[in-house]
């Protein structure tokens, strides 16, 4: 392990994106600023029975090629997914992991509910003949920490490795966890996360909240902030990033890559029922102060977004109350892609680094008037282009989890 630390902000030197709007950096990004979406017929399983049926589903992945075949088949989509972005990350990072210690890197990913597609297979097998037929991959491919370990196992990267299950949340705390492990030694770490549970078990368990929404127009069904906001869509995939310490950036030539992590913070709801505030302004603004920064600072917010009207309007009081009188613009891309929960804040980072990079705001497609109470500069309509230095990154995940990273161009 490495014994020099480092006080510096870590950077992201790689990007490896699978998402409904694309399979790769451009190819997403391009997708994002066409306003072209990814939400679509449920089509992993016959969705007729449900009262959702839409999600956002990866186009034309395929493991082969990409995974090792071994791997196919005794892992989950989800860790095939979060493997192929891996490499890819790894790649646009131009890092070879052989040439670097092994326990100088770390994994940290995200996931909100594991290998569900996997599980639901073994189950099935159970039920419908007897033990003997369970595979004995069950035991691990279901599990959150399964992506984490064959990143970890596939690269020799011995270096602390854990996962965050804290739902849509999870991704900003993956990376949260990245940067407290490059201040303690660790020269480069793999993070982020994906999701995928668009199979039967895995849909029911979301049906379960009631925070889905059953609107059957793909132009509709999913537009927070919004009027007729009906609550939110699933979908897969996420993203896979590449967060070095400056140091080991330097010394590798790759500089301030994409970008840097100024600041980070967490927080957790009060039960239901309180008289407390929620979280989401005082963890905001307490990524704020960790990152220096003051709120006339941060050029551009990219909201959690739940679609849901109570936590919409939570939300935009929050970022009005935090900005006011000055105003930041505020966008919401993930109406193109569905929320991916595990895999959806590292998605919003990617996209978030790319839009300090490109010096414009990707607007939000589908919400067309502002619900009662929204007071935000929401941006709509077109992308738009600005000088940006600073960009913060909001999430919430089911049952309280609260969480909030400030990126620097």
């Amino acid at each position: 392990m490495m014994t020099v630390t480092s006080s510096r902000p870590p950077v992201i030197t790689g990007l490896g994106i699978i998402a409904p709007t694309g399979i790769g950096i451009e190819a997403h990004w391009s997708a994002v600023l066409a306003g072209k979406s990814g939400i679509g017929l449920i089509d992993r399983f016959d969705p007729a029975g449900y009262p959702v049926r839409l999600a956002g589903q990866v186009p034309g992945f395929s493991a082969k090629g990409t995974v090792p075949s071994r791997l196919i088949s005794q892992t989950d989509h989800w860790t095939h997914m979060g493997l192929a972005a891996g490499e890819a990350a790894l790649a646009d990072a131009a890092v070879d992991p052989a040439e670097l210690p092994e326990y100088e890197m770390a994994v940290v990913t995200s996931s909100s509910s594991g290998g569900t597609e996997f599980g639901q297979q073994e189950m099935t097998a159970l039920y419908t003949h007897d033990p003997s037929w369970v595979g004995a991959y069950q035991s691990i491919a279901w599990f959150y920490a399964a992506t984490t370990g064959q990143l970890s196992i596939r690269h020799k990267m011995r270096g602390p490795c854990g996962v965050l299950a804290c739902e849509q949340a999870g991704g900003l705390d993956a990376i949260g966890q990245a940067r407290r492990l490059t201040r303690k030694g660790s020269r480069l770490v793999v993070t982020g996360g994906t999701d995928a549970s668009l199979c039967p078990y895995g849909f029911t368990a979301q049906l379960s909240t009631g925070r889905l929404s059953t609107v059957q127009d793909t132009n509709r069904a999913y537009v927070p902030f919004d009027a007729e906001a009906s609550g939110y869509l699933p979908g897969e995939g996420g993203a896979i990033l590449v967060l070095e310490s400056a140091e080991s950036a330097e010394e590798r030539g790759a500089g301030d890559g994409y970008g840097k992590v100024l600041g980070y913070a967490a927080g957790f709801d009060p039960a239901p029922g309180s008289d407390r505030p929620r979280a989401l302004r005082r963890t905001a603004e307490a990524a704020l102060r960790d990152a220096g920064l003051a709120p006339e600072d941060i050029d551009v917010v990219f909201a959690d977004a739940s679609g849901l009207p109570a936590d919409d309007l939570d939300e935009a009081r929050a970022i009005a109350g935090i900005f006011r009188p000055r105003g930041v613009p505020v966008t919401a891309p993930k109406t193109l892609t569905g929320r991916l929960y595990g895999g959806g804040a590292p998605l919003d980072v990617a996209t978030a680094l790319l839009s300090l990079r490109d010096g414009v705001i990707p607007h939000t497609v589908g919400t067309r008037q502002p619900a009662p109470g929204i007071e935000i500069d929401l941006v709509t309509d077109a992308p738009r282009e600005l000088p940006l230095r600073h960009a913060l990154v909001l999430a919430r995940g089911h049952g309280g989890f609260t969480s909030a990273l400030v990126l620097g161009r």
